[in-house]
């Protein structure tokens, strides 16, 4: 037996063995239609703002305030993101104060742009519900936040 036929029987297995894989143990139909969903979300030339504030965890809760609105900052090398979610809707703001073009992304389609004026301000009556993100595009970068839920 040499390394040539060990290579050839090798492969048959691997090949009987991708072919079963999908009659013995299918993938599910939710997980595929969740993998088109995120690829339709891709940005090659996005970078990722990571949340580097969240007033749920790092704040600390006022007594006796109800109906407070969630305070998030993203950053992204020297760019930051300040956002507010509340009742009032979703309200922020980029710096350094630049205009951008600030998509709300709540699914594979994405969601409404809103135009950040030249001071870097940008608002929506609406409030995301469930998972959100925001997708920033300037004059020099694309920038996608982080998922998080509302």
């Amino acid at each position: 037996m040499d390394v040539d036929d060990d290579l050839e029987r090798l492969e048959r297995l691997e090949t009987e063995l991708r072919e079963a894989a999908p009659a013995i143990d299918p993938l599910p139909p939710e997980l595929t239609a969740i993998a088109v969903e995120a690829y339709a979300l891709h940005d090659l030339d996005a970078r990722i703002a990571e949340l580097t504030f969240d007033s749920l965890t790092d704040a600390l809760p006022v007594r006796g305030a109800s109906d407070v609105p969630r305070m998030l900052t993203f950053q992204a090398g020297e760019l930051t993101v300040d956002v507010e979610v509340g009742a009032e809707g979703l309200l922020g703001q980029v710096l350094p104060p630049q205009q951008a073009n600030v998509q709300v992304l709540t699914g594979p389609h994405g969601g409404p742009t809103l135009t950040a004026d030249p001071l870097g301000r940008f608002a929506s009556p609406a409030t995301p519900t469930g998972p959100f993100a925001l997708r920033l595009r300037t004059d020099d970068h694309v920038i996608v936040t982080e998922w998080l839920r509302a």
